[in-house]
């Protein structure tokens, strides 16, 4: 009984935390890891038929140096 409750209070808080999501917006927020790398990217577009707003990575500033700490 108590196994049912817990199931039912998650799946209700579920819904609740969703409830004002679209589709397209879920969608959109399943492929957001994939948009910092292009051909990552391009392969999910192949792979899915979506299409993801890839962002290009940031090249390094004339001058500045990329340090690993």
């Amino acid at each position: 009984m108590w196994g049912f409750l817990m199931v039912l209070c998650l799946y209700a808080s579920v819904e609740y935390c969703l409830r004002g999501q679209s589709e397209s917006s879920l969608d959109d927020a399943s492929l957001l890891p994939f948009a910092d790398d292009p051909e990552v990217a391009q392969r999910v577009e192949l792979a899915t038929g979506k299409r993801i707003q890839a962002v290009a990575p940031e090249e390094p500033r004339p001058g500045w140096v990329n340090q690993d700490m």
